[in-house]
């Protein structure tokens, strides 16, 4: 086999120039060895007086590739200028040679990419109040390299003098077949890609959906957010629903929450002193109640008049949704207290019926009037109302 391959490059009555050959790949190796050691280390002494750590990065990545350049590099130019070749070797050489800086190429190129996004995400993205780079980097750092180390293969394949043409046509057809039989992941894929970019839900943020779950947002990833609900349990919302449905952020645009409280009176209630009582009570529950934001104050009015009380609301705000709660009841709390104090009453439902003149005891008896099966008609006298029966009756 190494004889046949010997005459297939023109060699088989110089078995020397492998000895030779043999040679020069150790001296490059030897140099490529003081390159890495020595001459190296200093070219990262030079870079570390910068201020941004980035340009050390990326010439620490490029050193494997780099001292195998400098290896490939020093063959073929001892190879071509040292010995007496053909021009079929030198074909030979120069074919093996692009071959092998293409792959040194596309590696150096990937190493470098993948640094300077790994600097990028340790060094800046922890720095910037957008989590955007968080989400969006590792995958086009993953991307970048998958698609530099695909281009280089085929650019491989190409010096080899295969004809790519026909894997090029495969590969797009095995792309479409793939999309569509992963459809419903890269919907995921793409509707997580706009949650991210939307930046309107963020790990933390309570929210609510249309449909009624809500929770705490736990991790918005590629595939699907999850939450954790009011039971302690956990609920996973594929991003493709997730990016369709309407959803409500108590945490956005800033963590306070307002609380809203609905209450309401005896008509007759004193409107002015409820009034005072409701603002005094809003007064001292945000002086001394740590959840309540004191710079936002109380407010009061009235609403409507209802069926059985005067309707009125107090609105103030907390500090957060877990404090709205507290607030809430605190609230409702001194109010009823406060108004029970003062003997302002707070009505059940009261209902008044008015019933007409000829029900009530002046008004005789009331005829029914009844139908028979035979058609005909008759009036049947009802039962009398009592005398002392109330006019209107109130329930």
């Amino acid at each position: 086999m190494i004889e046949s391959f010997l005459v297939d490059i023109g060699l088989e009555n110089r078995l020397w120039l492998l000895a030779a050959v043999a040679v020069i790949v150790a001296v490059s190796g030897l140099i490529g060895i003081i390159f890495y050691k020595l001459i190296f280390p200093i070219f990262l002494k030079l870079f570390h007086w910068l201020p941004s750590n980035l340009d050390a990065r990326v010439l620490s990545a490029s050193r494997w590739p780099l001292t195998f350049g400098v290896v490939v590099l020093g063959v073929y130019l001892s190879v071509t200028l040292l010995l007496d070749l053909t021009p079929s070797q030198i074909n030979f050489i120069n074919s093996v040679s692009n071959m092998l800086g293409i792959i040194i190429g596309v590696w150096l190129v990937a190493t470098v990419s993948s640094a300077g996004f790994g600097w990028y995400i340790e060094a800046v993205a922890p720095h910037t109040e957008s989590k955007l780079a968080d989400r969006l980097l590792p995958l086009f750092r993953r991307v970048v390299v998958a698609v530099v180390y695909a281009l280089g293969g085929l650019l491989v394949l190409d010096q080899l003098n295969i004809n790519i043409s026909p894997l090029i046509a495969g590969l797009g057809l095995g792309g479409l077949a793939v999309a569509l039989a992963l459809q419903p992941t890269l919907s995921n894929l793409f509707a997580g890609t706009y949650v991210i970019t939307e930046g309107v839900v963020t790990t933390g943020d309570y929210i609510e959906l249309e449909s009624g779950v809500a929770g705490y947002v736990l991790d918005v990833s590629w595939r699907s957010t999850r939450l954790r609900t009011w039971h302690n349990n956990l609920v996973v919302v594929p991003n493709a629903r997730f990016a369709e449905t309407i959803i409500t952020n108590y945490q956005a645009p800033v963590p306070e929450v307002n609380v809203f409280l609905t209450c309401g009176v005896s008509y007759d209630s004193d409107l002015r002193r409820v009034r005072c009582i409701c603002q005094e009570v809003m007064d001292e529950l945000l002086e001394h109640d740590a959840n309540a934001v004191k710079e936002y104050g109380g407010w009061f009015g009235f609403d409507s008049f209802g069926e059985s009380n005067v309707n009125f609301w107090l609105f103030v705000q907390a500090r957060n949704r877990l404090a709205s709660f507290e607030l809430r009841t605190t609230l409702m709390q001194n109010l009823h207290q406060r108004l029970r104090e003062e003997g302002i009453v707070i009505n059940y439902p009261v209902r008044t019926l008015q019933f007409p003149k000829e029900w009530g005891p002046e008004g005789g008896l009331a005829l029914e009037r009844r139908t028979p099966l035979d058609g005909t008609t008759e009036n049947i006298p009802c039962a009398e109302s009592p005398a002392d029966s109330p006019d209107p009756v109130s329930t």
